[in-house]
């Protein structure tokens, strides 16, 4: 089976940095200063807001700026887990991502995207035990989102009739929740059902999921038209995928398809 081990099914990275972004609580000990902490909170909120838009170097420096000025805020740790994550540097992620829940155990946000950092490198079991912390807990208020990151890291070993029983139980805590409907289109299309994950493609780009998520689908999307012999369509996706997130991983990736199609 072919692996998408850079798929990022947790990241969801405008919904979960928005959150982290605001309120004062810091989840860490031994604060800095006032005067710090205010400027480390200010870099945070600049830098969601790049990641937010796509903008994921400029994203990282802010990070990084807060975290000088504060490094035991769980937020930025995780932001900086985030940040690093979509720029292709799963190691540096999860370094981040563990701080994060060292000074924050209870975070789970930050073990969410622990869970999406292992699937892109493959650690798929290991994936599975993080999502299962997050569903099994009665606390978790979106278990639907473990549990789509559970049904990828089961599809990739080797358990598709698994990983999509998963997804049916994701479907009956939310129908419209596009990651599900992304990792459902990206089964049909390794199953050879290309059209039908074209039909799911194009759902989740109606819903607006943000740029990087976008640069994604249309990279994936332009694949499977350059497979069908369908040049002019992959060109346009691709091109697309570029002018959604041009610092993503996924513009890169359509960048280099791109040459090899002119």
């Amino acid at each position: 089976m072919r692996r998408f081990g850079s798929h990022w099914m947790g990241l969801l990275l405008a919904v979960g940095l928005a959150a982290a972004s605001t309120g004062c609580a810091t989840f860490g000990a031994g604060h800095p200063s006032k005067q710090d902490e205010a400027k480390a909170t200010s870099h945070l909120e600049i830098g969601t807001d790049h990641m937010v838009n796509g903008r994921t170097a400029l994203a990282l420096r802010e990070f990084l700026a807060a975290e000088q000025l504060d490094s035991t805020n769980a937020k930025i740790q995780y932001a900086l887990g985030e940040a690093f994550l979509a720029r292709g540097k799963p190691k540096e992620s999860e370094q981040h991502l563990r701080h994060a829940l060292e000074l924050f155990p209870g975070y789970q946000d930050a073990r969410l995207s622990l869970a999406a950092m292992l699937l892109m490198q493959s650690r798929y079991e290991e994936a599975i035990h993080e999502c299962d912390v997050l569903s099994e807990d009665p606390t978790y208020p979106t278990p639907w989102r473990a549990l789509t990151n559970r049904a990828w890291a089961e599809f990739n070993l080797g358990d598709r009739a698994k990983a999509l029983e998963t997804l049916e139980l994701v479907s009956e805590y939310r129908r419209d929740y596009w990651p599900a409907t992304l990792t459902r289109a990206m089964i049909e299309s390794e199953g050879g059902r290309k059209l039908e994950a074209i039909r799911l493609y194009h759902d989740v780009l109606a819903q607006e999921p943000g740029p990087n998520v976008e640069s994604e689908v249309n990279y994936r999307m332009g694949e499977i038209y350059a497979s069908l012999g369908k040049r002019r369509e992959a060109l346009g996706h691709l091109t697309t995928s570029v002018a959604r997130a041009p610092e993503s991983l996924w513009a890169r990736k359509s960048q280099e398809h791109l040459k090899k199609l002119h």
